[in-house]
C-alpha cells in the first residue's frame, strides 16, 4: 500500500528518539508531525487531520492514556498506536481500553512499526471502501446492481443472489484485481471471524465461482491466508 503523504502524529516526549523516529518515518514516505508531550500533541491533533496517531504512554503533563481518550473525544476513528517501555499486562489493557489499536513495547525494532502501520492503513482504506454507497458494477460481461441483488450474464436474465451472495460479491467487486482481506468480509457480512464463519464463507465463495465461470476473464483466486481477489483480465492480458 501506498505510504506516501500519509499523515502521522508522533508524540514522544524523548527529543532524541523523537526526531530519529521521525526521520526514519519520513524516509519512508510519511509525512510526520512531532510533539513532545500530550498537551502540544492535542493541540497539533485539533488544527489537522492525521491518518495515524503514534502516542508515547509515559509523558509530562499529559500522559499517553489520557490524549489518547481525548483524541477519540474528536475522532473515533482514527488509528492510535502506544509506544511504552511498560510491558505489565494492566498497562497494555488501559491503553487497548483508551482506544489504541496497536501496542510496541520499547526497544522494537523498527520495520516492525512500518509494517504495523502499512497493516492499520491498508484495513483502514478496505474499511472505508466497503463502506462506500456503490451498487452497481461491471467486470467482464457481469453487471451486479447489489441493491436489487442481480447478477446479469451479457444480455441473459438476472439471477437473484442471496443477500450473503450479494454483499460477498459486492465486496470483491470494490476490490477488483486486488485483495479482499478474509477479516473484511468476515466482520462485515458475518459480524465474526472465528472458523464456522470462515468455512461459511468458503462455501459461498464456491458459490460466487459456479455464477462466474461462464466468463473465463473472470476468476476469484485464493490469496492463502490473507483473503480473495476478484480478478478480471483487460484487453492486452487475454491477447
Amino acid at each position: 500500500m501506498e505510504t506516501e503523504n500519509k499523515k502521522i502524529l508522533l508524540v514522544e516526549d524523548d527529543p532524541n528518539f523523537g526526531i530519529v523516529l521521525k526521520d526514519y518515518l519520513s524516509m519512508n514516505d510519511f509525512d510526520v508531525t512531532l510533539a513532545k508531550n500530550g498537551m502540544e500533541g492535542f493541540e497539533k491533533f485539533k488544527k489537522e487531520h492525521f491518518d495515524v496517531c503514534i502516542l508515547d504512554v509515559m509523558m509530562p503533563y499529559k500522559d499517553g492514556f489520557t490524549l489518547a481518550r481525548e483524541i477519540r473525544e474528536k475522532n473515533e476513528n482514527v488509528p492510535i498506536i502506544f509506544l511504552t517501555a511498560k510491558t505489565m499486562k494492566e498497562d497494555v489493557l488501559k491503553g487497548y481500553k483508551a482506544g489504541a489499536d496497536d501496542y510496541l513495547n520499547k526497544p522494537f525494532d523498527s520495520e516492525v512499526l512500518l509494517m504495523k502501520l502499512r497493516a492499520i492503513l491498508q484495513r483502514k482504506a478496505s474499511d472505508n471502501l466497503a463502506d462506500s454507497k456503490q451498487f452497481e458494477f461491471s467486470f467482464g460481461h457481469f453487471h451486479l446492481n447489489s441493491k436489487l441483488r442481480f447478477l446479469k450474464y451479457k444480455e441473459e436474465e438476472p439471477v437473484k443472489l442471496s443477500p450473503k451472495e450479494n454483499e460477498l460479491l459486492r465486496l470483491l467487486a470494490l476490490h477488483e484485481n486486488d485483495l479482499m482481506p478474509r477479516e473484511l468480509a468476515l466482520t462485515k457480512i458475518w459480524r465474526d471471524d472465528n472458523y464456522f464463519t470462515s468455512r461459511s464463507m468458503d462455501v459461498y465463495i464456491a458459490k460466487l465461482r459456479k455464477y462466474l465461470k461462464r466468463d473465463e476473464d473472470v476468476e476469484i483466486l485464493n490469496i492463502h491466508g490473507e483473503g480473495f481477489r476478484l480478478v478480471v483480465k483487460t484487453d492486452s492480458e487475454k491477447s
